[in-house]
This record gives structure tokens, C-alpha cells and sequence, in this order.
């Protein structure tokens, strides 16, 4: 591949993107149709996604595919859900592990079945060597869930005396987080008009930038990716210092 001319900029595409997936429901329900064929829907523009996450050069995508809280939706919907999610875990895994994806889920994987469960951490080892796409699930997952779950990890070891409380410190917490071995994402994206994070990342997002559309989660496609990316590209990045000290810096990280 040619080299970047010296005095050319490079290109800005976030190394992590992470992404709220909103809006299948009312997509169905739009259309006059049960909520679960929106949730198929969805499941397609996942793979939209994906597709244009490797095609692009993107490291990381995290999907928020299923709250804490969601487990207080309606029964069948939710029994609807996990069937879904158990076919495509079955039906989709070994796809991306083809493609070279590594697969993660973080979240309380407790609250699921013995069979999903057993589907995920297959699905975990048939990819974790993978290097293209660093692909993390959160289902059954909350910010506040992983603030809390790292505090008492930390807590466990205080208790024990194998830490001191002088030595907790924000990198020491971050180390403990969900995805604490990727970089924070650069840029979040929220489909189906809401401007909120819903309890998504709560931790990881403090320097992200934040991008919303009113298109609803089964009308991803790869323009309006494009569009997020060409927004994301357009902004200054500052994380607290000045827009010339940011100038000067050159990061160069990537997903390990």
C-alpha cells in the first residue's frame, strides 16, 4: 500500500465504535407487525454493521443487544429475544470467525439459560484468536451493573489485605471494567431518535463522542454509517487539553 504523503492528514475513523440499537420495535410496529420480526430486522443490520466496521478499519465494536433492564419487558418478548439470540449465536459464529472476529459478551451472563450461556463461551473460544474486528456483545448488561461489579472486585481484595485503599485510583477501577483491554470507544452512535445512553458504558464514555439519528435500527445502512464517521472526522477531540497541545499529539494506538 502506498505511504500518506508527509502533509497529509490522516484519516480520522474511530478505533472503537459503540452502539445503542434502537428502534426495532417501532419499526414492526410501523409496518403493523409483531415487535419480534422487528428484532429480526435488526438482527440483519447487524451484519450491515459489522460489514462495514471491517470494510472500514475499525478495531472494536461494542452492541448494546440487551439491557439490564430489558429483562422487564413483556414475557413473551423477552422469551421471543432469547430464542433469537440463541439462533444467532448458533447460526452466525462460525461466519465470523471466517471473517477473523472475535466475539465477546459482557453483561451478568447469570440471568441467562444454561444453553446460551454454554453458546457464548463457545462462541468465546472458537474466536478469541481472532484479530480483524474485536466484536463485544453486552446482553443482560448495565453501566452501573459494571462500575458496581468492579468496585467489589477491588473491595474483595481490600477485605482480603492484598490491596491497600491508597492504591485504588481511576486506572486501577478502569482495569476492573468491562472492556477494560480495548481503548474507550471513540464514537457512540444511538439509532431511533432518543438522545440519551441509557445506562450504556456509563464508565467508558466520559471523552466519546456522542452521535444520535432518528433512523431506526432495521434502516442502518452504510451511507448512514458514513455519515457518523464523516461527522466524527469532522470534530476536535480535545479530552480536556487545548486544541493546539491536541495538535501536537499523534496517538497511534491500536487494538491489541
Amino acid at each position: 500500500m502506498p505511504s500518506e504523503p508527509a502533509n497529509a492528514a490522516p484519516a480520522r475513523i474511530p478505533r472503537h465504535l459503540a452502539v445503542i440499537m434502537d428502534g426495532n420495535g417501532r419499526w414492526a410496529e410501523r409496518r403493523r407487525r409483531p415487535r419480534i420480526i422487528g428484532h429480526r430486522a435488526g438482527a440483519r443490520a447487524v451484519n450491515v454493521c459489522i460489514d462495514f466496521c471491517i470494510a472500514r478499519g475499525v478495531q472494536a465494536l461494542t452492541l448494546f443487544a440487551f439491557s439490564s433492564e430489558n429483562w422487564g419487558r413483556p414475557e413473551d418478548e423477552v422469551g421471543a429475544l432469547m430464542k433469537l439470540f440463541l439462533n444467532a449465536l448458533e447460526r452466525e459464529v462460525e461466519e465470523l470467525d471466517r471473517r477473523g472476529v472475535r466475539v465477546r459478551f459482557i453483561g451478568e451472563r447469570e440471568r441467562f439459560s444454561e444453553k446460551i450461556r454454554e453458546r457464548m463461551a463457545a462462541a468465546e473460544r472458537q474466536t478469541r484468536n481472532n484479530t480483524v474486528l474485536h466484536l463485544s456483545i453486552a446482553a443482560s448488561y448495565g453501566g452501573r451493573w459494571d462500575i458496581a461489579q468492579a468496585a467489589r472486585s477491588l473491595a474483595a481484595e481490600v477485605a482480603a489485605g492484598t490491596l491497600a485503599v491508597e492504591a485504588i485510583d481511576e486506572r486501577l477501577l478502569a482495569s476492573r471494567m468491562s472492556l477494560a483491554e480495548l481503548p474507550a470507544p471513540d464514537l457512540f452512535i444511538r439509532t431511533g431518535g432518543d438522545t440519551r445512553i441509557s445506562n450504556f458504558l456509563l464508565w467508558q464514555l466520559a471523552y466519546t463522542e456522542l452521535w444520535f439519528t432518528e433512523a431506526l435500527w432495521p434502516e442502518l445502512d452504510a451511507g448512514l454509517l458514513q455519515t457518523a464517521l464523516d461527522d466524527f472526522a469532522s470534530r476536535e477531540r480535545r479530552f480536556g487539553l487545548t486544541g493546539a497541545q491536541i495538535a501536537l499529539a499523534q496517538p497511534n494506538e491500536t487494538v491489541e
